[in-house]
């Protein structure tokens, strides 16, 4: 019988009086037994976060780099078994999960350094104007206060991750609200947390349900949010807190962009391996996740055959078999909205020309041609492994049809022209560009966010930590400068 997993309450552990299941989306074999922390628990967490801010804030750098560091080298010490754990609660790619893992190391490694060097301050002359004469202006950054940190259910370790390590990292308290459907990643990352010196209260790891979060995003002593998710919930956050600070990662339906200078059969192979690996890597459950594919017409239709032939050729079963490429979505349900959606667009006139099956909780990989503009799936995010193509006369065609969407993530760019990669950075309405890959890349230490319904504020680890701060400002008066 599996053992109930107690969560993370100021830094040590606690259980609460009602606990709930967590099922494997593959097999629904039960994966673990969460207690779940009651009202008392919750004001006591954030108390304790909001208590314990000065004392944390103030806490040397290098005490908070070396619980960074520790907690990088224990997940790669654990890398098997917590890749195990993701797998079995979310039906990800056992080989996935193990690339997401090696994700976390990183961030909690890259937060390590950021908290040696952040907050160093900066010089400032103010003799510029005569009335600055005798003055120097010195600023330094400075934790809002405690964050609340709200993580999916698609990346349960690595966008935990990218919540906790951050706010660690400039010295601010966090809450983390792991998804409910994939709790146990998260707690694990308490679990090395516990193994710190971190003084208690500076975090809290609570499965809360859904349905308790307004009050704790209304809760004054927790001034940021950090949320990831859908635009739905994560703008209905933004408009019930307006005076806190909000960053929401959203949604997407990331466009891949071939042009005609992407034209041997090389680099046609190359784009459609991309196209079909990363419209499917997490059963489509990225906000990055390839969903459109916007071709020239003159390497539409050797793309297209391509596109087809590397989509079939995708590994889909047992997410635990090292060779499976696509496991199941994360419920049933998630699985009933992606087929409803691609039923509908097939009745409007799209053509199939691969998948369209579901069993149980599992999508086959799909592929959709002649997508009328007005179906859900041309103008929201599928979240599942569905993409569609799109044929164009030119780059104006390919970009503006990148842009006729209320989403601005990512999108890929194939292309060899270096000018090309420099209009598409100028021209594309979205939060990055990458070049000859698909939309999908991201790596950790870098800003990643959106523009438009995907989102406000960055990712990206030195990125957040700006995020959970503000510039104060000193001034010194009568010096001899």
């Amino acid at each position: 019988m599996t053992s109930t997993h107690a969560f993370w309450l100021a830094g040590r552990q606690a259980t609460g009086e009602d606990s709930f299941d967590v099922h494997s989306p593959w097999d629904n074999r039960l994966v673990g037994t969460v207690s779940v922390p009651t009202d008392a628990q919750v004001e006591e967490a954030v108390a304790a976060a909001y208590a314990v801010t000065a004392e944390f804030s103030a806490t040397p750098a290098h005490v908070r780099a070396a619980a960074l560091d520790h907690v990088s080298k224990r997940l790669a010490e654990r890398t098997e078994e917590i890749a195990q754990l993701i797998s079995a609660e979310n039906g990800k790619p056992i080989k996935w999960a193990r690339g997401e893992v090696g994700r976390a190391v990183s961030v909690f490694r890259f937060a390590a350094e950021e908290a040696r060097r952040f907050n160093g301050g900066e010089a400032q002359r103010l003799d510029t104007d005569a009335g600055g004469v005798g003055r120097l202006a010195l600023t330094r950054r400075f934790v809002k206060g405690p964050v609340l940190g709200i993580a999916p259910f698609n990346f349960p370790l690595n966008l935990c991750a990218h919540k906790v390590a951050p706010a660690i990292a400039v010295g601010a308290p966090i809450i983390l609200k792991p998804a409910p459907a994939t709790p146990l990643s998260g707690l694990i990352l308490g679990e090395l947390l516990a193994e710190t010196d971190l003084p208690a209260g500076s975090w809290s790891v609570l499965p809360v349900a859904n349905e308790k979060m307004p009050a704790l995003v209304k809760d004054e002593r927790l001034p940021v949010i950090s949320f990831t998710g859908s635009d739905k919930v994560g703008y209905a956050i933004q408009q019930s807190v307006p005076h806190k600070h909000c960053t929401l990662e959203l949604g997407g339906n990331a466009a891949a962009v071939v042009l005609d200078d992407w034209s041997s059969e090389a680099d046609l192979d190359w784009a459609a391996t991309r196209i079909a690996t990363f419209s499917n890597y997490q059963a489509g459950q990225s906000c990055i996740s390839v969903q459109r594919v916007i071709a020239d017409a003159s390497v539409y239709d050797r793309l297209v055959e391509k596109v087809v032939e590397k989509v079939r050729a995708q590994v889909t079963g047992d997410p635990s078999d090292s060779a499976t490429d696509v496991g199941p979505l994360v419920s049933e349900d998630a699985a009933k909205r992606v087929e409803s959606w691609v039923d509908e667009a097939v009745s409007a006139g799209a053509k199939l020309l691969t998948g369209g099956k579901r069993e149980g909780a599992s999508y086959e990989p799909t592929v959709i041609a002649d997508l009328p503009a007005d179906t859900t799936l041309a103008v929201e995010e599928v979240f599942g492994p569905v993409l569609t193509l799109t044929k164009v006369e030119n780059t104006d065609e390919a970009f503006a049809a990148v842009n006729d969407s209320k989403f601005g993530l990512q999108t890929g760019v194939f292309t060899r022209n270096i000018q090309t990669a420099f209009r598409a950075h100028r021209e594309l309405e979205v939060g990055g560009v990458i070049v000859g890959d698909a939309p999908s890349y991201r790596a950790d230490q870098m800003p990643y966010g959106g523009v438009k319904q995907s989102g406000v504020g960055r990712e990206g680890v030195r990125y957040a930590m700006d995020d959970y701060t503000y510039e104060r400002v000193l001034v010194l008066t009568g010096l001899d400068i």
